[in-house]
Order: C-alpha cells, then structure tokens, then sequence
C-alpha cells in the first residue's frame, strides 16, 4: 500500500537538507525518512527559496502556509486599530497584551505580529506610536540600522571577492560550508561540500558554537589540505573563527553577503 503524504518536522527537514547537501536521490531520502517519494518531492518544490533549499527557510515558509487560513483573522480594520491604538497609549500595554486581551473579552484574533507591523508602518508616515513600546532596558533590533543582524563578524570577506573561476565550477577545491543547528541549539551538525566533486565531510557537535565549529572543519579539511582552496559560508556566528580555518589550511574564507540570495 503506498505511503501517504506526511506533515513532515524541523528535524525531518534537517535531515532532508544534509541528505540532499550530501547527493543523496529523493527516492533514497524518502526510504530514510520512511515517507512517500512525494512529499520529498512536493517539499522540495515548495520550501525552497532563493538560494535551494535550507532546513530552517523551509520550516517557516511551511508554517506560514499552513497559518494561511487564518490569515484575514489577522487584518486591522479602522474599527480595531481605534482600540488597539488607546491600548497601546492609554494603558502602555505590549502589543502582546493587547493581543491577548482582544482575544479574551471579545474573541478577535489578531496576532501581535500584526499590532508590530501597524506600529512601524505609523512611524515612517511620522507617528508617534512606537514610543509607546516597552523597551525593559533592551534596543529592539530594528531592520533599520547599518549594524542590526548578521554579517557582522569581524574580518569578513565578501563573496562579491571571490575569484570567479569558483563559480565556473571547473576546479575541484572550492568548499562550502553549512551548519544544521539542533532543535533548541542542542547540538549541530558542521557540513564542508567540495562545489564540484559533491564530496561531503558532515561532523556532528555538542554545541554550534565558534570554537567548536572551527575545531571541526579543520580537523576535518587538513588532512586533504592540498585540495581546499577556498571556503564560502553564511553569516553564522559559528563561522568567527574563520580567521584561523584560513591560516591552517591555507585558503581563502568568503562569506555570503547577507540578505542576498
């Protein structure tokens, strides 16, 4: 009897990224994950963004499908922005509060996704509301500022410096680097794929931390240091420790550049 098409988890979509990252075939992922060839196939097909698929991308992408139904709950109408605005400046209340309030005396859904997004949409038209935000001692990360996110590890070099023959894919030497990082960050698995060869070296850690990351991809490239020229990875602050991958196996370190596919 086949298999039918199953809900698949964080971890199986972790285990799908490194199988595929390693050249493993969508029939052979599915007899691992004991799942049908199809929901392999329609979630690589769906999940995928800009740059393939990447477990932690496809997990958000396959929750925001699945909250889509409820989505017009969501919306502010005037009536609704009236109240959640005197909430929010008459009692200083946390767009967390508010929406759970709402929720409570009058059954309104209306998450505090949508309460954030209608406090900053009044800021840039000149208003005042997000003054009223709690702050409890900590600068909320606005996606404003120069400094904010990743793609600040000291030393970086950007891909834009790499040599181009990297892309032209006709060398064997050129690594890539990944991490799968363990639900709650208990434990990682470091992932090193040689762009032509497809040969993988994945090593499994305790913690995703810099140090250990670092150890890993060393230990792990070294003995093969005579065909690793380059390595590229994400803005991972498990990748700090570039600077010494670079010295010890004598290649160049790039890193993506950030909010690009």
């Amino acid at each position: 009897m086949p298999k039918r098409y199953t809900h698949l988890t964080y971890d199986d979509r972790c285990q799908i990224y490194a199988l595929k990252k390693s050249g493993i075939l969508q029939n052979e992922i599915a007899v691992f994950l004991n799942v049908s060839q199809s929901t392999i196939s329609r979630e690589l097909r769906r999940n995928r963004g800009l740059r393939g698929y990447r477990h932690k991308q496809a997990h958000d992408l396959a929750k925001i499908r699945g909250s889509a139904v409820g989505r017009l709950r969501h919306v502010l109408v005037p009536d609704l922005i009236i109240r959640v605005e005197a909430c929010l400046v008459q009692k200083q209340w946390s767009p967390q509060q508010i929406a759970h309030r709402l929720k409570l005396e009058t059954g309104t859904q209306v998450s505090h996704e949508s309460i954030y997004r209608h406090i900053w949409a009044d800021k840039r038209r000149g208003g005042s509301l997000f003054k009223h935000l709690r702050q409890k001692g900590k600068k909320r990360n606005t996606r404003a500022g120069k400094n904010a996110g990743r793609g600040m590890i000291p030393n970086r070099i950007d891909i834009a410096q790499r040599p181009t023959i990297v892309d032209a894919k006709i060398r064997v030497g050129d690594w890539e680097l990944d991490s799968i990082i363990g639900a709650k960050h208990r434990g990682a698995i470091t992932t090193m794929v040689d762009r032509v060869t497809k040969l993988a070296r994945l090593v499994l850690l305790e913690s995703p931390t810099s140090f250990a990351t670092t150890k890993a991809i060393i230990e792990s490239l070294k003995p093969m240091k005579n065909h690793v020229l380059t390595l590229t990875s994400d803005n991972g602050k498990e990748f700090a420790g570039h600077c010494k991958v670079s010295a010890e196996l004598s290649a160049d370190f790039f890193f993506a550049t950030p909010y690009h596919a």
